[in-house]
């Protein structure tokens, strides 16, 4: 939609909120009691707090159109007031960690959502076609992988393997695997939203390079008949271990576009102002990726659990991180605006 349009539409929930702020500052002009009016009863604070989270993903879509900048400054100086207003009470350590994963996290990626999108694209085509491209013919595997990676997959995976998974180990290992699983999956994550600096271009290179990672795996094992005990394995840390790095993905996709069309600012400017933005997407890439590594470690090698079981969990969890991402954080009263795009 065009600015006049963005304007039009959202003009009224701007000025209530703008009223209402004005009227805790003590800007409203004075009452006149000698002419019979009355003083306005202060708003809902449930109320200011949706109309503020929503007046935040209408400035985070104004900056991403370029819209004008008497626009987007009404709009920041207007967020900046009512964030006094709505956090004028100091919150726990525990509210405001609440606010951040149950508020922030999903607003800030909704507010990406363009790039999500790209990023998405990007990690799935790769994984489609070079999995299919494994399946058919599996020695396709070696343009990816080397011979002896190609092998310990055999082991891992296969029914006859001397290193399978889901085979019985200590608690000590477990913890050992956790941590190995942290400090992989971060510094994945990390390459993707750092190479937004080479103008999205190294984002680029790693999200498709892990997707071409993981599909000629898969169609690598299914091809051999190992899709169980992969898959299986597989699904439930997915969806958050996947996600995270599309997330991870999307926001360096922020930093390039920042860095290519800076708009009315100086690179740098915006840039800052791109990893501001993105900032809430990474507490929530190292959230997931932190669930994804305990899962992995704790859950998907275990031995008692069942293929059946593990696929029926997985698929849970992927229903619940899509919810999450979709609708939670949306605020009741204003459900249409959050959905502006």
């Amino acid at each position: 939609m065009t600015p006049l349009q963005f304007e039009a539409r959202y003009r009224a929930l701007w000025d209530e909120l703008d009223a209402a702020v004005a009227q805790v500052e003590g800007t409203t002009r004075p009452v006149r009691k000698d002419k019979g009016e009355k003083k306005a009863a202060p708003m809902d604070a449930a109320r200011v707090a949706a109309l503020y989270r929503a007046t935040c993903e209408h400035l985070a879509l104004a900056r991403s159109r370029d819209y004008p900048v008497h626009l987007t400054e009404r709009l920041e100086d207007l967020t900046q007031r009512a964030h006094r207003l709505v956090y004028r009470r100091p919150q726990q350590g525990a509210q405001r960690l609440a606010r951040l994963f149950l508020v922030d996290v999903p607003q800030a990626v909704r507010a990406h959502r363009l790039y999500m999108a790209i990023a998405a694209a990007v990690f799935v085509v790769p994984l489609l076609v070079l999995g299919l491209l494994s399946y058919v013919d599996p020695d396709f595997v070696l343009s990816v992988h080397d011979a002896d990676t190609v092998r310990q997959y055999d082991q891992m995976y296969g029914r006859q393997g001397s290193d399978p998974i889901g085979r019985e180990r200590g608690a000590d290992t477990d913890w050992a695997m956790f941590g190995f699983y942290i400090m992989n999956n971060i510094g994945v994550a990390f390459r993707c939203f750092a190479g937004g600096i080479f103008f999205g271009l190294g984002s680029l290179f790693f999200i498709a390079y892990n997707g071409a990672l993981a599909g000629t795996v898969a169609g690598y094992l299914t091809a051999r008949g190992h899709g169980e005990t992969f898959y299986s394995f597989v699904i439930t840390h997915g969806a958050f271990e996947l996600t995270a790095i599309v997330m991870s993905g999307a926001a360096g996709l922020a930093l390039g576009r920042a860095l290519l069309a800076p708009g009315r600012l100086t690179r740098l400017q915006a840039l800052k102002q791109a990893a501001a933005d993105a900032v809430p997407v990474l507490y929530g890439v190292i959230a997931m990726l932190l669930v994804a590594a305990a899962l992995e470690a704790f859950w998907s090698s275990s031995r008692w659990v069942t293929p059946q079981v593990k696929f029926i969990v997985g698929g849970c969890f992927w229903a619940l991180v899509l919810f999450y991402l979709g609708w939670q954080g949306r605020p009741r009263a204003t459900h249409e605006a959050t959905d502006a795009g």
